[in-house]
C-alpha cells in the first residue's frame, strides 16, 4: 500500500483543515465578534489566535483523520481514493459559525474501483473508528493536565466523540448507513457506544 497525494488534495485537506478550525473558533468563542464589535476584548486578535491554534490541534485534526483514515483503508484494499474539498460547504460552516450556528461538511474521500460489500462497510467505518481512538488519546490529557492545556484535551474528546456519533448515524450520505448495509453486528457494535458517547459529551449526562 502506497499513499499518494496530489497537490490539489493537498490543498482541500489544508482548506478543510484551516476553514473548519476558524468556523469552530468563532463558534465556541463568540465573545470574540461581540469584544470586537463594541470593544469589550482588549486583544481580540490574540484571542482569536489562541483559540484558532487549539482548534487546528482538536476540532482541524479531528475531521481531517476521519477522511484521512477513509482514504488509507480505501487505498488498503485497492482503490483509487482522494480527499475532495467542498469548499461552498467550508463556506458555509464560517458564515453559520458568524450566525451563531455550525454546519460542518468539509467534503469527502471518493474513491473508485471493484469493491466488495464488506469492504465499503470497512472504509466508511475507518472514519469513526478513528475518532474514537482519537477521543481516548485526548482523555487522559483531559484528566491529568492543568489548564490551559486540560480544556483544548477536553475539546479534542468531546469533538471527536460527535463526529463518531453523528457519523455513525444510519442516514443519507453518513458512514453509518453503509455500514449498516454491510453487517449489522458490527454497526450495533459500533453505533451504540459511539452515539451514546456523543450524546453525553454534548449533554453531559
Amino acid at each position: 500500500m502506497q499513499l499518494r497525494f496530489s497537490r490539489r488534495e493537498l490543498l482541500d485537506l489544508f482548506a478543510a483543515w484551516v476553514a473548519l478550525s476558524v468556523a469552530f473558533t468563532l463558534f465556541l468563542n463568540p465573545y470574540l465578534l461581540q469584544g470586537a464589535t463594541v470593544g469589550l476584548v482588549d486583544d481580540v486578535l490574540g484571542e482569536f489566535t489562541r483559540h484558532f491554534v487549539t482548534s487546528l490541534g482538536t476540532v482541524g485534526v479531528a475531521f481531517v483523520a476521519h477522511e484521512l483514515a477513509h482514504k488509507v483503508v480505501a487505498v488498503r484494499f485497492g482503490q483509487l481514493a482522494a480527499f475532495r474539498a467542498d469548499y461552498g460547504m467550508l463556506l458555509l460552516a464560517v458564515v453559520s459559525a458568524l450566525a451563531g450556528f455550525i454546519f460542518a461538511a468539509p467534503g469527502a474521500v471518493v474513491h473508485r474501483g471493484r469493491i466488495t460489500r464488506r469492504e465499503s462497510g470497512l472504509i466508511s467505518l475507518a472514519g469513526p473508528v478513528t475518532n474514537l481512538v482519537l477521543a481516548a488519546a485526548f482523555l487522559p490529557v483531559a484528566l491529568i493536565a492543568g489548564p490551559p492545556i486540560a480544556d483544548a484535551a477536553a475539546l479534542g474528546v468531546t469533538i471527536n466523540l460527535l463526529l463518531a456519533g453523528f457519523n455513525m448515524v444510519p442516514f443519507g450520505p453518513l458512514d453509518g448507513k453503509t455500514v449498516l448495509a454491510w453487517n449489522r453486528i458490527v454497526y450495533v457494535a459500533v453505533a451504540v457506544p459511539s452515539i451514546a458517547l456523543a450524546v453525553i459529551s454534548l449533554f453531559g449526562l
